[in-house]
């Protein structure tokens, strides 16, 4: 192709480079092939040479070009628009994910320079009608020996792009239970998070199977919904699976089935396990499962449900884009995303937290003196500074929860911007104050940071630190503070316990369930022991930074 500029008298069939505009205000577009009422028009405006393109032996045109790769990459499926301006753009014909072999688009680019294909990222998830790829043309026209070689290797090897289209299967859910817990809210969300997931790719969720949270029931589970016609098995567990040997992998095998991995480099969605009982997927569900935000774990289902193959080493191969923190401004699928997306740099919206402080103690290790109201050097009462040191952090509301003396606590706070909250029963230990403060949360809290009265020298940035960590939906359900390794307070609990936490009796708070919870614990490491320091004794108050000394 020769390209530059040409005469007006040498210039008849080549293509204008650049839009003319002339005097009378008509206009010749870029791409025009020029015949002699374009030219004469061109010579009547004062023109005496235009920039354009001419063909050479052997050349083809941008949109044949684009045309032939489009068709060189076509397979069911699949549709093409009409070329234009050297573009062929491609469109899903169903809903599904799309298959790309990265290496062979690669290649294609690297023929030459004046050829470019774009496309979706590998196992997109798309809808009818969607674009999924772009063949476009750089100059106006190619040489022909590079279009056969673009071809050629479009056509080599097995397809480049495919649509995979979703199939209809019945899934079936096994939730398992521990016993002694009560678990329906959590029930509730995992089954309808799981049924929007699976009704979302054209699926049909079965009755759910309740079961323990043992082998033997998990299996027989598992064999009840295989002889209802489940052609995808998934086990929501009521402990994160971190071994093979664990007891949802186990029960997999006792069904007569394989565990083919565990674990992935996807965060939210490290925990998940796969396998197969006969020819049937078998998924033990992630944590972060239990709510709709996606994660990796539906990577993994939407594969399943197109019938691509997910392997260990395709499993092993998700970390590079693995890191979802910003998981809520990926693209969906059009029938569901909003008019206006959200901006790919917009701050993530953060978690709701009320703070509960515990004030209803009756100080028995100091009496007579009422520790919270001993005075440091500036009159100020240490139940005042805790309170100070919670307002000054993002937690919203502050609860104090009264008990002891309770007019005069309320008296050193006057004037804070604090809900008070009394425990009638507080002499009956820490959990009655607890369960005061847990009553008095508003509806629209997500999680709680509970305070001890007597712990002055945890600052607002170390609660800051506490809620920046909180995310029930990436398992940080329960987030500590700990110093050099020991667990401290306060600690930040997600609404989802509050139940449980609520029937807790006698003279201890929360922390025992911890243990039992180990997977949706996050620990934040402190620079300093405040998070381990509280103040029982008059010799312990002599100590503390800022405060005088105790006097009766």
């Amino acid at each position: 192709m020769i390209f530059g500029p040409t005469p007006l008298e040498e210039a008849r069939g080549a293509i204008l480079a650049h839009t003319a505009r002339l005097p009378d205000g008509s206009v010749i577009k870029k791409g025009s092939v020029l015949d002699e009422g374009a030219l004469a028009a061109l010579r009547e405006a004062g023109r005496r040479e235009v920039v354009t393109a001419r063909l050479e032996a052997g050349d083809v045109p941008e949109d044949e070009a684009a045309a032939r790769i489009a068709e060189a990459l076509h397979t069911p499926l699949l549709a093409r628009s009409r070329a234009a301006t050297g573009r062929v753009n491609l469109f899903a014909e169903t809903a599904g994910v799309l298959v790309v072999n990265a290496a062979k688009i690669n290649r294609i680019n690297a023929v030459d320079e004046a050829i470019t294909v774009a496309t979706l990222a590998p196992y997109a998830v798309v809808e009818p009608h969607q674009m999924v790829a772009t063949v476009k043309i750089i100059p106006f026209a190619v040489s022909g020996t590079v279009v056969q070689v673009a071809e050629a290797v479009a056509r080599t090897g097995g397809p480049a792009l495919q649509v995979k289209p979703f199939r209809s299967l019945q899934v079936g859910l096994v939730f398992t239970e521990l016993p002694g817990l009560k678990e329906e809210g959590v029930m509730e969300a995992t089954v309808e998070a799981t049924r929007a997931r699976v009704e979302a790719l054209r699926g049909t969720l079965l009755p759910v199977e309740r079961c323990r949270h043992e082998e033997a029931a998990i299996a027989e589970a598992l064999n009840r919904l295989r002889r209802a016609g489940a052609e995808l098995l998934l086990i929501a567990g009521a402990s994160a699976v971190t071994d093979r040997r664990d007891i949802a992998p186990a029960a997999i095998l006792r069904a007569g089935g394989a565990i083919d991995h565990l674990g992935m480099p996807v965060d939210p969605g490290n925990l998940v396990c796969t396998g197969h009982i006969g020819d049937i997927p078998t998924f033990i569900l992630p944590p972060c499962a239990r709510n709709p935000k996606p994660s990796g774990f539906d990577w993994v289902l939407q594969r399943s449900f197109a019938g691509v193959p997910v392997t260990p080493r395709d499993i092993m191969a998700m970390g590079v884009g693995g890191l979802l923190p910003e998981i809520e401004t990926r693209p969906l699928p059009r029938a569901q995303a909003p008019k206006t997306p959200p901006s790919a740099t917009a701050p993530r919206r953060p978690h709701s937290v009320a703070a509960v402080v515990l004030a209803a103690g009756r100080s028995r290790r100091m009496a007579p003196l009422n520790k919270l109201l001993v005075t440091d050097s500036r009159g100020v009462p240490m139940i005042a500074r805790v309170v100070d040191n919670v307002l000054a952090s993002s937690a919203r509301p502050v609860i104090v929860v009264t008990g002891h003396e309770r007019e005069r606590i309320e008296e050193a706070l006057t004037g804070r911007p604090v809900i008070f909250a009394h425990a009638e029963d507080y002499a009956e230990g820490l959990s009655a104050s607890l369960k005061a403060g847990l009553r008095a949360l508003p509806p629209e809290a997500e999680g709680v940071l509970v305070c001890l009265g007597d712990m002055p020298l945890v600052t607002a940035a170390m609660i800051d630190r506490l809620l920046a960590t909180f995310d029930p939906e990436e398992g940080r359900a329960i987030v500590m503070p700990t110093f050099r390794g020991k667990q401290g307070n306060p600690m930040l609990w997600s609404r989802e316990f509050v139940p449980e936490m609520l029937t807790i009796t006698g003279d201890v708070g929360a922390r025992h369930l911890v243990g039992k919870y180990k997977d949706r614990v996050a620990e934040v490491e402190m620079a300093s022991d405040a998070v381990l320091r509280d103040f029982d004794t008059t010799d312990a108050l002599k100590a503390v930074p800022g405060l005088a000394a105790p006097a009766r």
